[in-house]
């Protein structure tokens, strides 16, 4: 076991490293509110109504929702709120476009649903993580039989490359296709802007970008995209009807919702939007590209995410002669770095890259991630691939 302090880059994963403000929040929460929302009119629920009605505020302000905050709904996790748009838009008969940069998330609730007659049109990826408008075009139009619906990563999990959403939503207008974007990787820490880049509904988590806790997410649709609720239950309101209520947000939040995660989740979007997500995406950037040139410098380690400032903090390595999982525990052990391995829940991107059999290592940096952290990672690398310690060279060089 290394000696020094542990190096945290698997913020694509979770942002296991939170700011105080966020781990107060929860406290807080749990010692002076402690209530459910909405399940009562005394002072400590009317408070929790009110922090989830703030950290609905705030996040539509963050997205640049139009109308109604109360389109966003809060869901578990990206995976339900994905889930929730998906079996709520789609139809037999009905065909949807995705990409092979999808997470499970996506693949398989498309595939679970092609089995119940939505078809499914898959556009093909490449090493550098872009895709082809031209395909795209074909895709959405069809043959007499324009899609329902495209769904996209606006960040890949595995490359860290952005997907150009704005142009790709427009060729699915141009069919009458809905969009529906996966933000679990870009929430935070790109620019999402849901009028500029034409999307209809928006599928976000709270534990990543967003440094919230686990067990937080949430869903966004666009006026007259309506969804038929996917759990039903108590809402706190219209007790006496037997049917689900038919205004949002009540109408996809059946059940006690997870006060103390929203209270944390309020506290991550405002610690966000003090220090502005371009300035936190201009800071990681910086940190990523100066792990990927040290890590391209290693010998017998390939880099497969591209150098591009533009994604998100992640850089995707396979050494040469050296299972991911190995490198990956080795890593921690001996240098106290940790990182995740595998097929990181997106094995067509995988296939893409050759890594389909063999998995890849997956650094993430976030907020907290330091110059310092980032050269002993490199440097850790290198001694374990039984390489040189590699110079590092400043991010654009």
């Amino acid at each position: 076991m290394s000696a020094e302090p542990p190096i945290y880059l698997d913020y694509a994963a979770t942002s296991a490293v939170r700011p105080d403000a966020v781990i107060d929040a929860v406290t807080d929460y749990l010692r002076g509110i402690g209530a459910t929302p909405g399940r009562a009119g005394h002072r400590r629920a009317v408070e929790a109504g009110r922090m989830v009605f703030r950290c609905r505020r705030a996040l539509a302000e963050l997205f640049n929702l139009p109308g109604d905050p109360g389109r966003l709904t809060f869901q578990l996790n990206a995976t339900h709120a994905l889930n929730l748009a998906l079996f709520g838009v789609l139809r037999p008969g009905d065909r949807v476009v995705r990409t092979a940069y999808d997470h499970n998330a996506v693949r398989r609730p498309v595939n679970a649903l092609e089995a119940r007659g939505v078809r499914q049109t898959v556009l093909s990826g490449a090493p550098d993580g872009s895709v082809d408008l031209d395909e795209a075009a074909r895709a959405l139009a069809g043959n007499r039989n324009p899609a329902r619906l495209l769904v996209l990563p606006h960040a890949s999990n595995v490359l860290g490359t952005a997907l150009p959403v704005a142009e790709l939503a427009s060729l699915a207008h141009d069919v009458g296709a809905l969009v529906l974007v996966d933000a679990a990787q870009s929430a935070g820490h790109l620019p999402v802007d849901v009028q500029a880049m034409g999307i209809d509904l928006l599928a976000f988590t709270g534990h990543k970008g967003l440094l919230g806790p686990q067990g937080t997410g949430g869903l966004w649709a666009r006026e007259r995209v309506e969804l038929p609720p996917a759990f039903f239950g108590g809402t706190g309101g219209d007790s006496d009807s037997p049917d689900m209520p038919g205004l949002l947000p009540d109408r996809l939040e059946a059940g006690s919702q997870n006060g103390p995660g929203i209270a944390g989740l309020l506290a991550g979007v405002q610690w966000v939007m003090e220090r502005g997500v371009l300035a936190i995406h201009a800071r990681q950037a910086a940190l990523k590209l100066r792990l990927w040139y040290a890590l391209d410098m290693i010998a017998g380690v390939d880099v497969l995410s591209p150098g591009d400032p533009d994604g998100v903090g992640i850089v995707t390595i396979a050494a040469a002669g050296m299972d991911a999982a190995e490198l990956a525990t080795r890593l921690d052990r001996e240098a106290g770095v940790l990182v995740r391995a595998g097929l990181h829940c997106a094995p067509e991107q995988h296939e893409i890259l050759g890594t389909g059999r063999t998995g890849a290592v997956r650094f993430s940096v976030g907020w907290a991630t330091t110059e310092e952290e980032v050269d002993r990672a490199a440097a850790a690398v290198a001694r374990i691939a039984g390489a040189a310690e590699p110079a590092v060279r400043a991010a654009g060089s």
